[in-house]
This record gives structure tokens, sequence and C-alpha cells, in this order.
């Protein structure tokens, strides 16, 4: 595992390539006689209907100084004009004239070209690989949307694999757990594929804002009275959004109406965040047992509910 100096420097030189790339040391923005400062504030105007001076400062970070020397400087070409708000006279709004209007729509299309440009010196699954490495560090580093829409839908093509692979990383990064337990997960997911079409077992993966983050299974358990909850799992960047709740409550509804009459899932002692979703969906503690596996000393627990 690489160390924080490591890490550090990893950081920095992928931040040095990023402004390489982006074009943010050159004097203008591609090609132009804008600064990359002044192209955003046309951006914020134009795109995201930002009105009010406090706001616009907010967006991209700036102090009042060098907002208002940044927003003279388009006032004077011609590009914006301040007024004062028509509700408050103590707050300055702003607006882009048509020529500001032109201006930006002109930035527009070069920085699409541009990009296009870059993306077109990729094959296709290098494109992908990219897209999904910038959104993966969007995802980290931006800001985290409270509001964001949370979908629970059946397995596509392709996520029986995530699921697996994402157990792997999730548990190995967290928990310390090696290979074996991967594949005991890959095991449990083998069954569920060799065994769909059955109306007793259903599976979920979660997404929010169209990004899977995480996944559960109800299966059938011990006995054909009894469910259980196999695979619960809720990626590090989604918790704090209701997800392992939503998930545990869809499997034990699933369970209900299927007319099983009691639900089970095994767990691990350490597992505290998914226990306290368990506790608060009904399940009790049933059994414990300690254990040495996955190169790990843990407590296996069994807890039920009856439904």
């Amino acid at each position: 595992m690489n160390t924080l100096p490591e890490r550090i420097a990893g950081v920095r030189a992928f931040n040095r390539l990023y402004t390489r790339v982006i074009g943010v040391l050159d004097e203008g923005l591609v090609g132009s006689a804008y600064s990359l400062s002044e192209a955003r504030v046309l951006y914020e105007l134009a795109q995201q209907d930002v009105h009010e001076v406090p706001e616009l400062r907010r967006r991209l970070d700036l102090d009042a100084g060098y907002a208002s020397r940044l927003l003279g400087k388009l006032e004077a070409t011609g590009l914006l004009v301040r007024e004062r708000s028509e509700t408050d006279a103590r707050r300055q709004t702003v607006r882009l004239t048509e020529d500001g209007r032109d201006t930006q729509a002109e930035l527009e299309r070069d920085t699409d070209a541009q990009i296009g440009r870059l993306l077109g010196t990729l094959a296709e699954p290098d494109q992908q690989r990219l897209l999904a490495a910038m959104t993966a560090v969007t995802g980290l580093l931006g800001e985290h949307r409270r509001d964001a829409t949370l979908v629970l839908r059946p397995p596509r093509a392709g996520d029986y694999g995530w699921v697996v692979q994402r157990h792997g990383a999730v548990y190995g990064t967290e928990y310390g757990f090696g290979p074996e337990f991967e594949g005991l997960v890959a095991g449990i997911v083998a069954d569920y594929v060799a065994a769909r079409g059955s109306a007793r077992q259903a599976a979920w993966i979660a997404e929010l804002d169209g990004e899977p983050v995480g996944s559960v299974l109800c299966v059938q358990g011990s006995d054909e009275t009894t469910a259980k909850l196999r695979l619960l799992l809720v990626e590090p960047s989604a918790r704090g959004h209701g997800v392992g709740k939503r998930l545990v409550a869809e499997c034990v509804e699933f369970a209900r109406r299927c007319g099983y009459r009691s639900m089970e899932l095994w767990t691990q002692s350490n597992l505290t965040a998914a226990r306290a979703i368990y506790r608060g969906a009904g399940f009790e503690l049933a059994e414990s047992e300690a254990h040495d596996s996955w190169g790990a000393e843990l407590v296996s627990e069994v807890w039920r509910m009856r439904l």
C-alpha cells in the first residue's frame, strides 16, 4: 500500500498533467483572448443562470476584490453589465450583453472542438476509461448533493461482475479481507444466477444519480419458510444517502410478498454500519461465533427477524 508521501506525490503529478492538458497555464483559453477565470465568469452567467454577484463569487470561489476587478475588465470590453438589484439596492446584479452572449457561445464551440480533438487521440475503450476516471474524481472531490436521486433496479448485464469486484475492493480496503472473501462472494453470485427464474429470489442494484452504488440479494434460506438477505453493499462515496436502509427495506418487503415467514442474514461483528441498518429494520442478533477467515480474526453473526 502506498505511503502518504507517495500518495501526495501521485496527486501532484496528476495535477501537473491535468493543468498542462487543459491549457490552464496558457495565456488564453482555447487560443482566445480570455483567461480561464474570465471564461468561467461568462460560462456561469450564460449557462448557469447566475445573476447576483455574491452567488457568482461563491460558485467561482473568488474574493471580493478580485471579483470586482474581473467583472470591471469584462464590463469595460462590453461583455457584461453590472446593475443594482431591483429588490435590494445593497446587492449587485450582473448580466451578459449581446456581445457577451456571442463571445461565450464562441468559447463553448472552441472548447468542445478542443476536447473533441483530445478524445480523438484515444481509442473508444480508452475514452470510456478516461470518462469513468473523471466521474470517479468528480464524485470523490466535487460537491456532494444531499438530494441526489436514489433508484433501485434489477441487475443488468455486467452488474453481477460489478457486485463481486466491488465487494472485493471495498472489504479489502476497509477491513483487510483477502481474495478468499471475493471468491466467497463470487460463489454466492454464481448460485444466484444459476437459480435465475425462481420467483422466490430477487436482486437489486442501487443507483445514485445514475451510478451504481450498492447491491443486495434475497434468496431462500435454510428452509422454504425462511428468506436470506445476502451481499448488502454500499459504496463509501454513497454513504449518508440512506442507500443501505432502502436496499434492506426492499429486500424485507419482497420476502414478505413471497410468503416467507422469517428472514435471516450472516454478517461480521465489525461491520458496525451494516449491523445498525439490520437492527433498525427489525433484525435481532441470534448467534455469534469467532473464526479466522480471509486473513482476519472475526466474529460471525446470524441475525433473524419474523415477517
